[in-house]
């Protein structure tokens, strides 16, 4: 019996025999069901007004499709990176670059972050001594490092997961911090009391208390490693998603534009996928949300 099943008993009035049980939970799994096709048919029917307003709206004149190009062409477009490509090469080809160098610079940031946080939020005098340096570095506005990262490391992929690295890093450190600080007292208090080393304390009660914030942090630290990617390749760059931008901006190419946004949007769904499986498998632990179904 899964925690759905468990939630909707509990919440069953008492005395009722076994078919009135069977009887409630059936209609609370057939509300849940309901609920569960209104939300996808009220996303789909969304999402078909708003492209087929586009679409009408360029037709008819309303907007103009050279600046705002119209869903059947971005649609042509990617299929036409897919069939033949880019002027830099493969569709794939730029995708995977791109990916790359979001997933170097996700994994460097989001390790570092997390030994900053970890070692920061448990030593006070370090954090003291620090924390005026990481209030000066998280107020330089990122972005603006890209350049600086070009004329460093080149046009090549260092320059781009640098600027990643540095994307995430902040995020991550931030949570990792906080959720350090955030545990338990009396959790660590009767650690101690048991015996219980510093290292033991960290390890065993200060992580897995942090785990929900740093976990959190990595959902939205992996849109800013993307961000940082491709902001990259905006700035100088021989290949990537980035790169397909800047030359359909240079060539007025509007749809080139959107058709690569969607490209990038694609990438970030599937990785939030990912993590969020990743979570739900670190985190069984943790009771699961009730929400008014």
């Amino acid at each position: 019996m899964n925690m759905s099943e468990q939630a909707m008993q509990a919440a069953m009035p008492a005395g009722l025999g076994d078919a009135d049980l069977a009887r409630e939970e059936a209609i609370a799994q057939r509300r849940i069901k309901q609920r569960r096709a209104l939300v996808v048919f009220l996303r789909v029917a969304i999402l078909v007004v708003g492209l087929g307003g586009w679409e009408v709206a360029a037709r008819i004149g309303w907007i103009d499709p050279f600046f705002f190009s119209q869903p059947t062409l971005i649609v042509q477009q990617i299929y036409d990176w897919c069939v033949e490509g880019t002027s830099q090469g493969p569709l794939w080809t730029q995708v995977l670059v791109t990916l790359e160098e979001t997933v170097l610079g996700f994994l460097i940031g989001g390790v570092a972050g997390v030994i900053c946080g970890i070692v920061l939020g448990r030593n006070k005098l370090l954090s003291d001594v620090f924390s005026l340096y990481i209030q000066i570095a998280n107020s330089i506005p990122r972005v603006v490092l890209g350049s600086i990262f070009v004329i460093a490391f080149g046009l090549g992929m260092a320059s781009k997961v640098a600027l990643a690295v540095v994307m995430v890093f902040f995020v991550v450190f931030a949570n990792a911090f906080q959720g350090v600080r955030e545990a338990d007292r009396y959790m660590i208090a009767n650690a101690q009391i048991l015996g219980a080393s510093r290292r033991q304390v960290t390890m065993s009660v200060v992580i897995p208390s942090a785990l929900s914030w740093i976990l959190a942090s990595l959902h939205v630290s992996f849109g800013f490693a993307l961000v940082g990617a491709v902001v990259g390749e905006f700035l100088g760059s021989k290949q990537g998603i980035g790169l397909l931008i800047s030359t359909a901006q240079g060539a007025f190419n509007a749809s080139g534009v959107f058709a690569a946004m969607i490209v990038l949007a694609v990438v970030a769904l599937g990785a939030d996928w990912l993590l969020t499986s990743l979570e739900k498998r670190l985190l069984k632990w943790r009771p699961a949300a009730f929400s008014n179904e």
